[in-house]
């Protein structure tokens, strides 16, 4: 009675919720200029929560126009980095106190449960904007050592306008990690969500004006990525593009900047990281409960997600079982149930597309263990089970491509260099990890696996201390850490001649 009374509590809440819907340009809401809207789905009930104000060039310009003036008036570019820090304070401040309301407006609009919304997203985001904002007054420039009668100072000053554009799988979150550095180094930022996800980013920016961000510092265009997105990462007057998404769209991110004013473009790609498990792995059940973590945490619907399980085959039997009835625990639920740990894929044609490589799996030789099905329909959403194949081998799609969906696939090896071959056999290199006692053999596989993190006897550990990114078609730049303050700033050198 509990459980249903906190899952009703939820459901009255979202039916009284009151959304945001329109663009946030200049320190306002306002409808797109066309007039046009598109609609906001509920993936766990497949009805419309909202008409969102689909955003063309024309709102694009009137929004960049209206962060460069903010940058250039200097109210934010050149306030006092203590200054800066107050004002994103109390943004985070108020990101927490309105944390219900964003944990049900992230859960209703994207699928995933109330749960994780409410204990990862949002508490995450916020962190995100304290933790780059006590960082900024902490950062120092610095002085050459030139000759006794010169002085070269090295300084970084903020790049200037920041598109912003941002996936549906972690909405405020991923806009965290870009408004956070962006923001607290001065800049001026345009933000395009997902048009899949677009609620936290809208409301979000109001919050940010009720912190004290002056008008037109943070302007937020929601709407397509062929329109929208488009638009924002061919202006001519957008100094970076901070991209987190494909690795389709991250290609035509570069082709974007060498068209338009070749604008830094910092990208965060797909994935498909391999998760291998040696044969003297020290806790086979710990190593179960994570990998099955590893891809089924948000519907796997991760960049990161511990796709690929590489086993030492004399240990593949036991590992898989142990995974397959983890998953089997793991029923898709109503994401407004603070016990469901498996909410809704996103949308329909999210959850086609991983129906479809589960088809291309078991068309393709693939062993289907456990799940391979849409479930809930009577619902009207969109859930899928979670999903083992195993018998998998390297020339499959799904060994190769990033499915974006709670569906492991496991290969066996022989030898380590076996393993790491397979590891290193893709495209990507966001994420891998390695399970064993021996330490000689996890420095060996953390130096030759070609990947942005390592994880060691774990998956998916994670701080805003540390940096994320990828390696080869993964992408470029780092988010989190002081590493990602680079990316949002020019570096100058001041040479004086003291003669």
């Amino acid at each position: 009675m509990k459980r249903e009374a906190k899952t009703s509590n939820w459901r009255e809440r979202a039916s009284t919720l009151q959304l945001r819907t329109e663009a946030f340009i200049d320190g306002k809401y306002q409808p797109a200029a066309s007039g046009e809207t598109f609609v906001c789905i509920n993936p766990a009930t497949g009805k419309s929560i909202g008409q969102i104000a689909a955003c063309s060039s024309r709102d694009v310009d009137v929004a960049v126009a209206s962060a460069r003036r903010a940058f250039e008036d200097g109210h934010w570019s050149r306030m006092a980095p203590g200054s800066r820090k107050k004002i994103l304070l109390r943004f985070s401040e108020l990101i927490r106190k309105h944390r219900e309301e964003l944990a049900l407006t992230e859960t209703l609009d994207m699928g995933k449960p109330i749960s994780d919304s409410l204990k990862i997203d949002i508490p995450g985001a916020a962190r995100c904007i304290a933790w780059y904002a006590e960082a900024i007054d902490k950062v120092y420039d610095e002085i050459a050592p030139t000759p006794h009668d010169t002085l070269a100072l090295i300084t970084r000053e903020p790049v200037g306008v920041v598109g912003a554009i941002v996936p549906w799988n972690f909405p405020l979150l991923m806009a965290s990690w870009k408004l956070g550095p962006a923001l607290a180094t001065g800049n001026s930022v345009v933000l395009k969500p997902s048009e899949k996800s677009p609620l936290t980013a809208l409301r979000i920016a109001e919050i940010a004006i009720e912190a004290g961000l002056p008008e037109g510092v943070f302007n937020v265009v929601p709407g397509f990525g062929h329109t929208a997105g488009e638009a924002l990462a061919l202006h001519m007057d957008v100094d970076c593009i901070a991209f987190t998404g494909s690795t389709r769209i991250g290609r035509r991110m570069l082709e974007y900047s060498g068209r338009s004013n070749m604008k830094r473009i910092w990208l965060e790609c797909g994935g498909k990281s391999p998760n291998i498990v040696m044969a003297d792995v020290a806790d086979l059940e710990r190593a179960a409960k994570a990998a099955a973590m590893g891809i089924f945490f948000n519907q796997g619907e991760m960049c990161s997600a511990a796709s690929r399980l590489l086993v030492h085959e004399s240990i593949r039997d036991e590992m898989l079982d142990r995974i397959v009835a983890i998953g089997e625990s793991m029923a898709p639920g109503d994401p407004l149930d603070p016990a469901t740990k498996l909410g809704a894929i996103v949308d329909q044609a999210q959850m086609n597309t991983v129906l479809g490589y589960i088809e291309s799996g078991r068309k393709g030789g693939a062993n289907l263990r456990s799940g391979g099905r849409r479930v809930r329909e009577e619902s009207g959403g969109f859930f899928v089970e979670p999903t083992v194949f195993d018998g998998v081998q390297m020339d499959m799609r799904i060994a190769r491509e990033e499915v974006f969906g709670p569906v492991l696939s496991a290969l066996t090896f022989k030898s380590l260099n076996e393993a790491v071959k397979m590891a290193n056999d893709v495209m990507y290199g966001l994420a891998a990890a390695v399970w064993t006692r021996d330490l000689a053999t996890a420095h060996r596989v953390a130096k030759s696996i070609r990947a942005g993190t390592v994880f060691v006897n774990c998956y998916d550990a994670d701080d805003i201390t540390v940096p994320f990114g990828g390696f080869k078609q993964s992408g470029n730049g780092r988010d989190k850490s002081l590493h990602a303050l680079h990316k949002y700033t020019e570096l100058k050198t001041t040479w004086i001649d003291l003669s």
